[in-house]
């Protein structure tokens, strides 16, 4: 078995086995608390230049199949686990994980203490990584990693460079992609709506010039202070056509409307995330995958209102304008992978769209 190391910034390395592609790679080391879903996790977009360390001991057991794909072409830059299922029995299971890895050209590593790394990352905070081969010379990996800067804009590494249709006979929906996951638009799709999926530098304008029902503005990765280009647009569209952020895009519209954001000493990634609605008290089991969060201070003078919470750290989870019909949520309603409890938001959404359509007749 070929060895490999993960060599972290501080110098700190684990020695494992190599699974997957054959390639160096550099990235910065996050880790997922997921106990399934891992083909959906390697392939979300928000996951562009990281490299992703599994929690839970055994990945790839029930193999990789052509359903579970959030998107074609998986954009993380490496996978961590403590042990690889190298026989994946699943009635649905097509390859492996490791022959899956190899064809997507993402190098990763096995057999090293994901516990270890995990508890280090909560201490220290993602930290700057690179998965080499055992035999290179460590004292120059570090130093080559130390000067490699990580990704930036990541945005405009995953979104479409031009404009496409999803057809339904329902509403119209503009779907502002930042790294956009196919779970989304099945959800919007399931509702019949006719979907029409932008590129991230989309114009105000542009979007009211296909009289749309309604906007979302979906997840991506990254900070959000890398899409300036979005503020305008949301701007420019509130107030006028009802709107509705997923993480990414919660964080963008907190921008547009007077808010901060920081970035969290370790994120939110994983399955089990426990967030509560405040105007109801009801507690919802979320996935979440995000490094950045809207600061609640900065929310003091602007029009917007908190309304879901994370228990566990109490982090802002969702938000929504006082005056214009546009909401948000940091975590993923979508569901893929993780809990479905919060799919509900979908059909709120909906139903916005649609009393925003009947005021619209009335006055007409």
């Amino acid at each position: 078995m070929t060895k490999r190391i993960l060599l972290l910034e501080d110098g700190t390395c684990f020695t494992g086995t190599a699974i997957g592609a054959d390639k160096e790679t550099v990235g910065e080391v996050v880790f997922n608390t997921g106990m399934t879903g891992y083909q959906e996790t390697i392939t979300d977009p928000s996951y562009c230049g990281q490299i992703i360390t599994f929690t839970y001991p055994l990945v790839g057991n029930y193999g990789i199949n052509r359903d579970d794909f959030e998107s074609i072409q998986p954009v993380a830059k490496g996978i961590v686990v403590k042990e690889a299922a190298e026989f994946p029995s699943n009635w649905r299971e097509q390859m492996s994980l490791d022959a899956f890895l190899k064809e997507k050209g993402i190098p990763g590593i096995a057999g090293i203490d994901t516990r270890k790394l995990t508890k280090m990352i909560r201490k220290e905070g993602t930290l700057k990584g690179m998965l080499a081969s055992e035999k290179k010379d460590r004292e120059v990996l570090l130093h080559h990693l130390k000067a490699v800067r990580l990704l930036t804009d990541q945005v405009s590494q995953v979104s479409p460079s031009k404009a496409f249709t999803s057809p339904g006979e329902g509403k119209r929906v503009v779907l502002v992609d930042y790294g956009v996951k196919s779970s989304i638009l099945k959800e919007l799709n399931k509702r019949h709506c006719h979907v029409t999926v932008v590129p991230h530098h989309t114009t105000a304008e542009e979007i009211l010039s296909m009289h749309p029902d309604g906007v979302m503005l979906s997840n991506g990765p990254g900070d959000p202070k890398d899409v300036p280009e979005a503020l305008d647009m949301i701007r420019g569209i509130q107030g006028i056509i009802p709107l509705f952020g997923i993480c990414l895009g919660h964080q963008l519209f907190a921008l547009a409307n007077g808010g901060d954001t920081f970035k969290m000493k370790f994120g939110h990634r994983g399955a089990n995330h426990p967030v509560k609605e405040i105007a109801t008290g009801r507690v919802d089991f979320t996935a979440q995958n995000h490094g950045y969060s809207v600061t609640e201070k900065s929310l003091l003078g602007t029009d917007l209102e908190v309304t879901h919470v994370e228990l566990n750290d109490g982090t802002i989870e969702g938000l929504a304008h006082t005056a214009f019909k546009a909401f948000t949520v940091q975590y993923h309603p979508e569901a893929n992978p993780g809990p479905s409890d919060v799919n509900y938001l979908f059909d709120q959404f909906i139903d916005m769209m649609e009393i925003e359509r009947e005021g619209k007749h009335r006055h007409a």
